[in-house]
């Protein structure tokens, strides 16, 4: 392409995409996904686990008795039936009554957050976001273009000191949390905390957003109440069968109230009129022919040995001066180096042995100043327990080299 045609190019950009920053982990992917790499970089759930035999039935099935409807167009809020097995789901694990008219199937929960920001966000309007937060998130919010606020997070949760404060001066529209597991720092949110997070929230228009793809995956501790039960009118919660099921479906949802389920409907209408429709009806098959329960706690399973393997790991090798924040499940651990380390610097000496991870600076808004330089991202469910300890070790070599 020559220099005239990509000054034209450029031209043609709008001026939200211009300020939307690459994906920085879809790019460490590229070098991590080599196969002589022990990669803790990817937040890709473990292919071993996924049911094969038991989605090719559902597939088969599916064809057999309702082919010719399952290959068609579809309703875009998506099968009834799926939307009552979610409800359902609701009810038995986490005694919420969700109304399936209240639930719209997305394409991933990655399309729920950029409907979220088409029918709430115009330019400029306040948002709170978590500091570190899913960079998905900051991505997707970030082509409708708001004026985003951080609201620090440590192992008890959302600091109860900065959101009072903000939510008191500057009125956020919409508050993102991701209270299971977060990701990228696998903390979750204490009972007290998410009591204190809805205090806070109650007198406020806000909405706030649960997203919670990783809430099944417990290994250790009791669950804590839903923000729904703490806050029914302002809450919106997104759910995903990817890390539970298969992500490669793209299958997720939204809960919203009743008045902004229409306008959210509208909005996936212009973007793809429905979520694919034979996806939606082999997950239903799959769900009302199998016990999920049973293939979650298998995964539930694996997940915690590794998590344990990469623990073990890090005990054994790392610096006693690097921190790793506590986590009950999912599929993250998060680990701070002394103030005087780099996690890029690290990242580089790291890629050069073979071992990769995500640095921690891609997931926190605000001055680039600000952001600190010595966090990172280990995700330990993909590699076997022999790679674990083989790449902390590695790891922690290189730690000690700087």
């Amino acid at each position: 392409m020559t220099n005239k045609q990509i000054k034209t190019m450029k031209n043609h950009l709008s001026e939200r995409i211009k300020t939307v920053p690459e994906s920085f982990i879809r790019r460490i992917l590229k070098v991590s996904n080599q196969p002589d790499v022990i990669s803790f970089a990817g937040g890709l759930p473990n292919a071993d686990l996924f049911p094969i035999q038991a989605i090719q039935q559902a597939c088969v099935k599916v064809l057999e008795n309702n082919g010719k409807q399952a290959l068609q167009y579809a309703s875009s809020e998506g099968d009834i039936g799926l939307r009552e097995w979610i409800a359902e789901r609701y009810q038995t694990v986490q005694g919420l009554s969700i109304s399936p008219e209240n639930i719209l199937i997305t394409n991933g929960s990655q399309q729920a957050l950029d409907l979220l920001g088409k029918v709430l966000l115009n330019t400029a309007d306040p948002i709170a976001i978590e500091n570190p937060g899913y960079l998905g998130a900051i991505q997707a919010f970030s082509l409708y273009r708001p004026t985003m606020h951080s609201v620090s997070v440590d192992e008890n949760g959302m600091n109860i000191d900065e959101l009072a404060q903000l939510v008191k001066a500057k009125k956020p529209k919409l508050i993102y949390t991701v209270p299971n597991f977060q990701n990228p720092t696998g903390i979750s949110y204490s009972q007290q905390n998410r009591q204190a997070v809805a205090e806070i929230v109650a007198p406020s228009n806000a909405l706030l957003i649960q997203d919670d793809p990783y809430g099944e995956l417990r290994f250790s501790g009791k669950a804590k109440t839903n923000f729904m039960s703490l806050l029914p009118e302002q809450t919106i919660m997104l759910g995903s069968f990817s890390k539970i099921i298969t992500p490669s479906f793209r299958l997720g949802w939204i809960v919203a109230p009743t008045n902004l389920i229409k306008p959210l409907v509208i909005a996936k209408q212009a973007a793809d009129l429905h979520t694919n429709y034979f996806s939606q009806q082999i997950i239903l098959q799959y769900l009302n022919d199998n016990p999920v329960d049973e293939h979650i706690a298998k995964i539930i399973q694996f997940y915690g040995k590794q998590k344990q393997a990469m623990m073990s790991a890090i005990t054994e090798y790392f610096p006693k001066d690097v921190h790793i924040a506590t986590s009950e499940g999912g599929m993250f651990l998060w680990a701070t180096l002394p103030e005087n380390k780099s996690a890029m610097t690290l990242f580089d000496k790291a890629i050069q042995e073979k071992v990769a991870f995500v640095p921690g600076k891609p997931f926190y808004v605000g001055e680039k100043e600000t952001i600190p330089e010595n966090t990172l991202r280990l995700s330990y469910v993909t590699m076997s327990e022999a790679k674990i300890k083989t790449g902390i070790k590695t790891l922690s070599d290189c730690i000690k080299k700087m």
